[in-house]
């Protein structure tokens, strides 16, 4: 049990990038562990807690592997991180250290083949479109047009203003078809909320 699990207040999925900034002791310990065994430390979303301090008290079971592409100190002093997200996990038996890094036991995940884009897609494609003229979305160099329906559906979960319970649902579903049917089912709820 080894696997060092950073609990965050979102929820990554394979292919997209989160900056990060690196403060606290037990992280930056983990960031320049991870560097020298050039591995990655999994990113599991918070259901109850906080991101500093005291370990969080609940979160998901569900994650995802972020590995580190770039870092740099920050103008404040801080060290910023780029991470993508790589392969989905599980979390098992979980041990929280004396410094209150969470380290896990995980099951690794298979990815279900990509598929190529279908016409119905149309409208969520040209959403991913529109949100990457967002200016956060094109720092992260996202959006924009993607190949198959894995990468529509991860960077659509990702960027959508969705709750964390909600993306943990569309992260969970093996085949990119059914986080796509996902996603467009909690859009036509929000519009719904919006047009009551």
């Amino acid at each position: 049990m080894d696997y060092p699990l950073f609990p965050l207040n979102t929820v990554l999925f394979p292919g997209c990038v989160l900056d990060l900034q690196i403060f606290e002791a037990r992280y930056l310990d983990m960031v320049s562990a991870c560097m020298r065994r050039g591995e990655g430390f999994g990113v599991v979303g918070i259901l109850e807690g906080q991101e500093a301090g005291e370990a969080a008290r609940r979160f998901s079971a569900l994650g995802c592997e972020a590995l580190i592409r770039d870092f740099q100190q920050r103008p404040n002093g801080l060290l910023g991180i780029r991470v993508e997200g790589g392969r989905r996990f599980r979390v098992g038996r979980v041990e929280v250290q004396p410094n209150q890094l969470t380290l896990a036991e995980v099951d690794w995940l298979d990815e279900a083949a990509d598929a190529p884009l279908l016409a119905e897609h149309a409208d969520l494609a040209a959403l991913l479109g529109a949100l990457a003229e967002h200016p956060l979305v094109a720092g992260l160099g996202m959006g924009g047009v993607v190949a198959g329906q894995q990468a529509l559906a991860n960077q659509l979960a990702y960027l959508l203003p969705f709750a964390v319970e909600q993306k943990l649902q569309v992260l969970l579903q093996d085949e990119p078809l059914r986080r796509l049917e996902l996603i467009q089912s909690f859009l036509d709820q929000l519009q719904g909320e919006m047009t009551a």
